[in-house]
């Protein structure tokens, strides 16, 4: 895949919401990590708003997580 868009990784004060089965199928992760990433959010380019990390995580279009960034395929929306 190629990506189109390159999205900041942005840290929120809280634990954002997150559905329990994108949390439940992360179950292999340590907890501290896991805690981390339920904080991190990004602004999706795909449906225009924002989502949480571990959702644009288990996204079709997430190629990968570099520096801070999220390299975007842009292709399909998260839900």
């Amino acid at each position: 895949m190629d990506k189109k868009y390159d999205v900041e990784i942005k840290k929120a004060q809280k634990a954002l919401k997150i559905p329990k089965e994108k949390i439940d199928s992360l179950k292999g992760l340590s907890g501290k990590l896991l805690s981390s990433m339920k904080k991190e959010y990004v602004d999706c380019p795909v449906i225009k708003g924002q989502v949480p990390f571990i959702v644009c995580y288990q996204c079709p279009s997430f190629i990968r997580r570099y520096r801070g960034t999220v390299h975007c395929a842009g292709e399909n929306g998260p839900y």
